[in-house]
């Protein structure tokens, strides 16, 4: 006769003590969102301002999204192995420091290293807050929470770029990197009094895969170089061109090779095994370029297409928070009450289809309230799809694994959004390049500001349009508006891609309990099973072992049944 005791079920939190809970996380996410987008908005003017180029504008975002990339699966590996509470309060203060400093830049290089400091720090606090939500909160509920972090994580993304406008224009451009430090502040605090996380339930010691960090890091900076300098800085049949693409190649085959083998790798290859896992990638790669290029170039098609300093640009971007941020909460809210997430994603795949097809016909004279409505339909999309993406992952990835699944969908997200980036950067710089010739054919300066003009616009640096003679004026501004276009075009097919990847993803229901409870389930389900392979190896030999306290000796003829109390492992 064989009796069995059940653990004690954990006591249900109320969504406020869930809030509680996360309410660090929230404001860190919402520190680094928005810090990084506020100065999408002034980066012309700060780009202008420290005498950049074209190429350099495009750097500055691509040095932090490559550096976000690169540690994204780092900082995930290492959710698995160490004390996330640190690592979340590490990454928080790794962003702020390079985000002040960023303040104080001088020219344009330093403002790219030191955006490499913030990626680091993003990169972190992008994977990690989503592992700590995963562990706090059971897959069913998870999404209207997450739909809150979506939401918050939109209203940064878009309505970042609405203040860093505005902070331009009224404080200055510096003014921008300095807004975030109060807030990270507050999140730090916050995360010590209200953040409580398990400990990573490792038996052995912590082993890193540092040289696959140091060969992720080569091959990936290897490629985003011979991408974005490709045609421009070198031609791409040259032996520079052949000697990077081979390099970076070689450099991303080592690291894939050194993950079969070592004994705790930074992308784990059995992941891939996982459909759910490889489908959701495939779909991220196609959301993470339309979802960085939108936040990248709206700024610039506004400013320099459309001729609006950078506080209006920022209001012209209000419909893509509403579609993006409502979309987010509303569908989080409804996969959390009925637990159906395929319809809505395949639904915001879609939409972010038509969103970007509709950009791509963009011009500098397209009437602002279509301009509207494609940016409302492009972030509605996006707002389905992105926070549903991680969620389904951790719904159908094992708890041991949570953190490196988790951060590797943010990891390819991030790197596809970068390289996507870089190449629509390198395409509307020649396109930018090719339309203004063309515009000015036959063109001959009357007067001492359109030569000036025109010997800046020789020099590649981005334009200042308040300083622009008319004449001028309306050629860049067309030569914009039809290159970021043109741009846009690049995001279609991959967004049919993402139609294509949601749809074979499996169904599968959402679970009710956390990651943290699943641990622990199969902490009980091992106990067991080993007790139960004890038992078995006894009785093969006609002795049963009595596990009482009085007696440990063997003994014949009685069976005593082995429970596992939680409460000795501090449960």
């Amino acid at each position: 006769m064989t009796s069995h005791t059940s653990p004690t079920p954990e006591t249900k939190r109320s969504a406020r003590e869930v809030f509680t809970a996360i309410s660090g996380l929230i404001v860190g996410m919402f520190v680094a969102v928005l810090s990084g987008t506020i100065v999408s908005t002034s980066l012309p003017v700060i780009i202008a301002d420290l005498g950049g180029t074209q190429s350099q504008y495009t750097w500055v975002i691509t040095a932090s999204l490559l550096a976000t990339a690169v540690s994204t699966p780092i900082w995930g590996k290492l959710a698995d192995l160490m004390d996330r509470k640190i690592l979340v309060q590490l990454s928080l203060i790794l962003f702020t420091a390079g985000t002040v400093i960023a303040g104080f830049s001088t020219d344009t290089n330093m403002l790219i290293a030191v955006r490499v400091i913030q990626g680091i720090g993003v990169g972190g606090l992008m994977s990690l807050v989503m592992i700590a939500v995963a562990l706090i909160i059971s897959p069913r509920e998870r999404g209207k929470y997450m739909g809150v972090v979506g939401g918050i994580m939109a209203l940064g993304t878009i309505g970042g770029p609405l203040l860093g406008g505005l902070i331009t224009d009224t404080l200055g451009w510096r003014a921008n990197f300095f807004v975030g430090v109060p807030f990270a502040i507050v999140a730090l605090i916050l995360l010590q009094f209200t953040l409580h996380l398990p400990k990573p339930q490792r038996g052995t010691k912590v082993s890193i895969d540092y040289f696959g960090i140091v060969l992720l890091a080569v091959g990936v900076s290897s490629l985003l170089i011979w991408v974005s300098m490709g045609g421009s800085q070198f031609e791409w049949d040259s032996s520079t061109s052949v000697m990077l693409a081979v390099f970076s190649g070689v450099a991303i085959l080592g690291f894939i090779a050194v993950e079969f083998f070592v004994k705790e790798p930074i992308v784990p290859m059995s992941l891939f095994r996982n459909r759910t896992f490889t489908l959701s990638v495939i779909a991220s790669i196609a959301i993470g370029v339309s979802m960085f290029a939108t936040s990248v170039f709206l700024a610039q098609y506004f400013q320099l297409a459309r001729g609006a300093t950078p506080t209006e640009s920022g209001l012209m971007t209000i419909p893509m928070i509403i579609g993006q941020m409502g979309a987010s909460i509303i569908i989080g809210q409804l996969v959390s009450r009925f637990g159906k997430w395929k319809g809505w994603m395949i639904t915001g795949s879609v939409l972010a289809t038509v969103g970007v097809s509709l950009m791509a016909t963009l011009r500098y004279d397209t009437p602002f309230p279509l301009v509207a409505v494609y940016m409302f339909v492009l972030g509605a999309g996006l707002g389905m799809v992105m926070q549903n993406l991680t969620l389904i992952v951790q719904n159908d990835t094992p708890p041991t694994q949570l953190g490196a699944a988790s951060s590797n969908v943010n990891f390819f997200r991030t790197i596809a959004g970068t390289i996507g980036v870089t190449i629509m950067g390198s395409v509307l710089s020649t396109s930018v390049g090719t339309y203004i010739a063309s515009g000015l054919k036959g063109f001959t300066p009357t007067t001492p500001d359109e030569i000036d003009a025109l010997k800046h616009l020789a020099s590649g640096d981005v334009p200042n349009m308040s300083e622009m003679p008319e004449t001028i004026r309306t050629i860049v501004e067309s030569a914009y508006g039809q290159g970021i276009a043109e741009a846009f075009i690049i995001a279609i097919p991959l967004a049919v891609l993402s139609i294509i990847a949601i749809a074979f993803i499996r169904n599968k229901p959402l679970s009710t309990k956390n990651a943290a409870e699943q641990l622990r389930d199969q902490a009980e389900e091992s106990a067991i099973e080993f007790a139960e392979a004890e038992v078995g190896a006894t009785t093969s030999t006609g002795t049963i072992r009595i596990s009482t306290a009085e007696s440990s000796s063997p003994t014949t003829g009685s069976v005593t049944v082995l429970e596992r109390e939680d409460r000795e492992n501090g449960r």
